[in-house]
């Protein structure tokens, strides 16, 4: 499976709208990494962020929302906050 920024800022995106998990994107990355080829056009800031994703759900590392658009920033993405009412 070829990784591309796309591919690693849709994961990231997912798991920032609440439709995956941490477990999830954790679980992706470390496939991705073992398993994957990244783009060449990328492969630094790519094995970089999926590196990164893979040590989400240690403690030391986490995930944060400035995490996040950092890697998101280093995709070639930005990220934006919705807010809506919350259903009752």
């Amino acid at each position: 499976m070829l990784i591309t920024r796309d591919t690693v800022a849709e994961q990231l995106a997912a798991y920032l709208e609440g439709k995956k998990a941490l477990v999830e994107i954790v679980s992706w990355a470390h496939d991705a990494f073992n398993e994957g080829e990244f783009d060449a056009a990328d492969l630094e800031v790519i094995r970089d962020v999926v590196a990164r994703l893979g040590l989400a759900d240690v403690t030391a590392f986490g995930l944060t929302w400035e995490d996040a658009v950092e890697m998101l920033g280093r995709l070639g993405y930005r990220a934006s906050v919705h807010v809506q009412p919350a259903k009752v």
